[in-house]
């Protein structure tokens, strides 16, 4: 129990409280752990947003070509559109004519290490001029140390 009740006192009747010693942590813990609870109900709900049940479709995907387009450009300042050498005036039109008109396709981009920011920019600016949007620059991997 955890009153305060000494025995009965010097006999008339009358009980004399006196002060606890002891700390009851019973109630603190209880809170403790439904706040505990509830912060770890309420935390993912925080930070994964909004929950959201998405219809299905049986269409096909956007971005359906397997093969992206690869423009590569070599030291010597020379572009390649897959393996035939164009002019950088007639890549936009060349590019129209694979993707058959579709600005969606994906481009990949490779430059020799040698070949000058200025030009690398001049050949992406070209193709995004021309409608391209999903450009991208490739690099080679490092190789694993052994």
């Amino acid at each position: 129990m955890a009153g305060g009740l000494m025995g009965p006192g010097n006999g008339n009747g009358r009980r004399r409280y006196r002060p606890m010693a002891e700390i009851n942590v019973t109630p603190l813990v209880d809170v403790m752990l439904v706040l505990l609870i509830v912060f770890m109900v309420t935390a993912p709900m925080i930070t994964s947003g909004v929950n959201v049940n998405l219809p299905q479709a049986n269409a096909k995907p956007v971005n359906s070509d397997s093969t992206p387009i690869t423009i590569t450009v070599n030291a010597q300042d020379q572009i390649y559109l897959q393996n035939s050498q164009v002019q950088l005036s007639n890549l936009v039109a060349t590019l129209q004519q694979i993707s058959q008109n579709n600005p969606d396709r994906r481009i990949f981009v490779r430059g020799d290490k040698d070949v000058s920011y200025g030009d690398m920019l001049q050949v992406m600016a070209t193709i995004t001029q021309g409608g391209f949007s999903h450009v991208a620059l490739l690099a080679q991997q490092p190789s694993a140390a052994h």
